[in-house]
């Protein structure tokens, strides 16, 4: 496509050539013509697609928020021609990255490093890439896109934090199910088998019907169990900020338990986002599961509780509100007395302020303006 230079000189010369023959000026019809000239070379120059190979190379995959990721490009030119006057072009969360490319003769490689933007959460799609070719008056412009789309993950910032105690019986060292006495597992699914399982919990029937050898897996249930309830409604919180601290917060307390094998319900306004029943990768999927929450415009938070009033009992529930809507909160009292303690987490910059005491006034509230209040208020809170 023409660039507005080109479109200039191509009503330029069109003018001049037209009044330089209407009117007999035939230097002014020799321009126009040079001018015309000029833009139909220039719009050959550029119709050729260059024949290229792409690569992008994303590091790391998932980030914390802030944190530094970078996108690396490798060009290889695998035609018989030098290639210049080439600019790429790399979309990223929107964002345009302009790259200079320089001159690149057959065979020749160029790798181009930039930073990719952290400072959002979510799954951010990077690409394709762009390849803008240009003719050397800069009359005529052709963009080509190579390559494939790809994308990473942005997960919420996480502080380290002690898992809160509760119930009586804890194995502090995570899901012991092959150790444990056999009154404090219950069944949880079923499985294929792994050499080393118990033959004893071979599940016969399940074997016989698929032609697999299935074993029960079955989950400790004294561990400590952690419900974490995020408030994801925009109107609990007084700014976007606040509303990222507050996912934040959350990633901190689920992961601290979820890297140490404890089972973790996280649920939002709406209700259930994830369970987590003690494997090794609990840590990862629960990270994964908050980099994708957004603000959400309900307008009570009571379905966050829906379903706790037949907890099975014990175990911690922490939730995670803001400082403004405390609309819904009062189911909290309705629940409150099914696990053996209750934490809730005023987030924002005014977490000072009253506003969820009458709601739930014999619960610990913890006000938190920002991640190093969170590490100081829960150690407060871990050993009381």
């Amino acid at each position: 496509m023409l660039t507005p230079t080109g479109w200039g000189v191509g009503v330029a010369g069109a003018v001049l050539t037209a009044l330089g023959y209407a009117f007999g000026y035939r230097e002014a019809a020799a321009l126009g013509v040079a001018g015309l000239l000029a833009v139909a070379v220039a719009v050959v120059w550029t119709l050729p697609r260059p024949r290229l190979e792409a690569t992008r190379r994303i590091a790391p995959r998932k980030v914390a928020r802030g944190e530094y990721a970078q996108g690396v490009v490798t060009l290889a030119n695998a035609g018989s021609r030098t290639r210049r006057g080439l600019r790429a072009t790399d979309v990223c969360g929107g964002e345009a990255l302009s790259l200079a490319v320089p001159v690149l003769r057959p065979g020749a490689t160029y790798e181009a490093r930039y930073p990719l933007p952290t400072a959002r959460r979510g799954r951010i799609a990077v690409g394709p890439l762009g390849l803008e070719r240009t003719d050397p008056l800069g009359l005529s412009r052709r963009t080509v896109a190579y390559g494939e789309a790809d994308a990473f993950v942005v997960r919420p910032k996480v502080c380290v934090l002690p898992v809160l105690p509760s119930g009586t019986a804890h194995h502090m060292e995570g899901p012991t199910s092959d150790t444990a006495d056999d009154g404090s597992l219950t069944f949880h699914a079923l499985r294929e088998y792994v050499l080393g399982d118990d033959l004893r919990r071979v599940h016969w029937r399940s074997s016989a019907r698929t032609g697999t050898l299935m074993v029960r897996q079955m989950v400790d249930v004294s561990l400590p169990h952690t419900t974490l309830v995020l408030d994801t409604r925009t109107v609990a919180y007084g700014s976007e900020d606040d509303f990222e601290l507050a996912v934040d917060c959350a990633a901190s307390i689920g992961h601290a338990a979820a890297r140490s094998n404890f089972p973790v319900e996280l649920r939002g306004a709406g209700g259930l986002l994830l369970r987590a029943d003690g494997s090794g990768q609990d840590a990862e999927a629960l990270l994964d599961r908050l980099a994708l929450v957004e603000g959400t415009r309900e307008r009570s938070a009571a379905a966050a509780f829906d379903g706790l009033e037949n907890h099975r009992g014990g175990g911690s529930l922490i939730v995670v509100t803001g400082t403004g809507d405390t609309e819904g909160m009062a189911a909290l009292g309705r629940v409150r007395r099914r696990f053996d303690r209750v934490t809730l987490l005023r987030v924002g910059g005014d977490a000072e302020a009253p506003g969820a005491r009458e709601v739930a006034s014999d619960v610990p509230q913890l006000p938190i303006s920002s991640l190093n209040a969170l590490v100081a208020n829960w150690r407060w809170e871990a050993v009381r």
